[in-house]
C-alpha cells in the first residue's frame, strides 16, 4: 500500500499563528501517528512559510511544540535550533527608515493593472499593495530561515504564498519561481504597513495573507487524498462571538469555506483546524508577542485532541494514515 498523498496547508497569524500551528500539528501526531514532514506538499503563507520551512527541514511536530512551550527537545530537533538561534538575527526588528506613501506613479500602475485584469488579484490584496511602505525589515526572519536551510529550498514540494505589490497578485514560490529561499519566506511574511516590502527579482513583495490567510486552493489541481489546512486566522463554528477580532476571523472563515469548496468540489476532502472561541480568547491582542506562544500552543493542542475524537472527524484522519 502507498502512502496517503496528504497536502497542509498553514495559514498566517504571526508569532501566535506559528503557535497554533505548533499545537494542532503536534495533537495531529500524537493522536493519529501521521508525521507532518511527510505531506506531499506543503503550502505556507506568512507565518505558515516558516512553519512549513521548518518541517521541511526536519523539525518535527513535537519539537516545534516543545520549542514553544518551553519542553523537551529531541537532540535532532535541538541541532536544527542550534543553527537558528545562531544564525539568524537576535533581539527585536530594525526600523529600515520612516513610513512613506507609495509614489503616486506605483499607485496608479498598481490600479491600472487591476483595472486591465479585474480577476487577477482580489480587492483586499490590491488595497494593501496601495498602503504605505512598512518601515521593519524582514532580516531576523530571513537571517533564520537562512541558517536552518542555508539558503536551499528542500527537495520535497514547499509552496510559499506572497503578492506582488505592483499589481496585487498572488505568487506561489517554489511552484511559480524559485528565487533565494529565504527571501520568499520573508516576502511572505510582510505584512503591509508594518514590514518593508520584499525584494525579490526586482519586484516588490508582501505578506501572502492580503491574498487569503490560507491559500488553500493553490492545491486544487494537486492529486491527493487530503488536504489538512490550520487557519489561526479564522474561527471554528457559526455562533456570533462580542470579540474585537469578530470581523476579521469571520472574513478568513469565509476565505477558508470558499477554497474549501474548490477542492471538494474536485473530489479532495479536506480537514481543516481553526481556532475555537476558547482558542481565539487565548491568541487575542498582539500578534507578534512571543510571551503568547506557549498559552497559544497548549490550548490549540487540547482543542485539537478533543476535535479528533469527534465522530464527523474520524473518517477523514482516517486518510492519513491509511
Amino acid at each position: 500500500m502507498s502512502a496517503p498523498r496528504v497536502g497542509l496547508v498553514l495559514g498566517a497569524g504571526g508569532t501566535v499563528g506559528g503557535a497554533f500551528h505548533s499545537g494542532v500539528l503536534a495533537a495531529l501526531a500524537e493522536a493519529t501517528g501521521w508525521d507532518p514532514r511527510t505531506a506531499q506538499v506543503i503550502v505556507g503563507t506568512s507565518a505558515g512559510s516558516i512553519t512549513g520551512t521548518g518541517l521541511r527541514a526536519g523539525l518535527s511536530a513535537a519539537d516545534g511544540y516543545a520549542r514553544n512551550t518551553g519542553g523537551r527537545v529531541s537532540p535532532e530537533g535541538a541541532r536544527l535550533l542550534a543553527a537558528v538561534s545562531g544564525g539568524g538575527r537576535r533581539g527585536g526588528f530594525d526600523r529600515t527608515g520612516s513610513r512613506r506613501l507609495r509614489p503616486a506613479r506605483a499607485m496608479a500602475a498598481t490600479l491600472a493593472g487591476a483595472a486591465v485584469r479585474p480577476l487577477a488579484a482580489r480587492p483586499a490584496a490590491v488595497l494593501a499593495g496601495l498602503a504605505p511602505d512598512g518601515v521593519v525589515g524582514t532580516d531576523m526572519i530571513s537571517g533564520g530561515v537562512d541558517a536552518l536551510t542555508q539558503g536551499r529550498w528542500p527537495a520535497d514540494p514547499l509552496w510559499i504564498c506572497a503578492v506582488r505589490q505592483r499589481d496585487g497578485r498572488r505568487v506561489v514560490f517554489g511552484r511559480d519561481a524559485r528565487p533565494p529561499l529565504p527571501a520568499a519566506v520573508a516576502a511572505s511574511c510582510a505584512i503591509p504597513s508594518f514590514f518593508a516590502p520584499v525584494d525579490v527579482d526586482g519586484e516588490a513583495y508582501i505578506d501572502g495573507g492580503a491574498h487569503s490567510p490560507t491559500n488553500a486552493d493553490v492545491l486544487r489541481h494537486e492529486e491527493l487524498d487530503l488536504v489538512v489546512v490550520v487557519s489561526p486566522m479564522s474561527i471554528a463554528g457559526r455562533g456570533l462571538r462580542l470579540a474585537p477580532d469578530q470581523l476579521p476571523r469571520r472574513w478568513a472563515r469565509a476565505r477558508l469555506d470558499g477554497e474549501a469548496r474548490r477542492l471538494r468540489r474536485r473530489g479532495v476532502p479536506l480537514l481543516a483546524f481553526q481556532p475555537t472561541a476558547e482558542d481565539a480568547a487565548v491568541m487575542a491582542g498582539n500578534a507578534l508577542d512571543p510571551a503568547k506562544a506557549g498559552p497559544v500552543a497548549r490550548a490549540a493542542r487540547a482543542s485539537t485532541l478533543r476535535r479528533l475524537e469527534r465522530p464527523d472527524v474520524l473518517d477523514r484522519v482516517d486518510r492519513l494514515v491509511s
